[in-house]
């Protein structure tokens, strides 16, 4: 959630809402049609404690889309079964993709934080040191005479 607290008695998209009836106007399908799209997996409604079928506005959603593959593009019902538990596949991993992102986002700001800090605690009295090829040159000191 995105850190408010939500109202228990406000209505979403996932809110099961609707009787069969009503599911079955605002999806323009026979209940007896709806009945049988649950016993198949295709739509699977929420149930109330006395088993009655309840419906949410995604689900009707999803009803017509059964419907339009069904008698539009004339996917068998197993085909359809089958479409939607692809899509609902990919729309989690596509969440778990964005989860890992977010981490390795974190992660990255993470690594840099600390290389910061790391580069921050250097000595600055120190000096890097570098190798020098030793020679046998010798040099001579020569103090400047100074005129008595």
């Amino acid at each position: 959630m995105d850190g408010r607290r939500r109202n228990p008695y406000q209505l979403t998209d996932e809110s099961p809402v609707y009787v069969i009836s009503i599911a079955a106007q605002l999806s323009g399908l026979h209940p007896q049609t709806l009945r049988q799209y649950d016993r198949l997996g295709l739509v699977s409604p929420d149930r109330t404690a006395g088993r009655g079928r309840r419906y949410s506005a995604r689900d009707i959603e999803l009803l017509r889309t059964v419907q339009q593959l069904s008698q539009d593009e004339g996917i068998n019902l197993a085909g359809i079964k089958r479409i939607i538990e692809l899509e609902n596949q990919v729309a989690a991993l596509q969440q778990r993709v964005a989860e890992l992102s977010a981490a390795v986002d974190g992660a990255a700001v993470a690594m840099q934080q600390r290389e910061a800090q790391v580069h921050a605690s250097y000595r600055r009295d120190l000096v890097p040191y570098q190798d020098v090829q030793q020679t046998s040159a010798l040099v001579v000191w020569r103090p400047k005479r100074t005129k008595d």
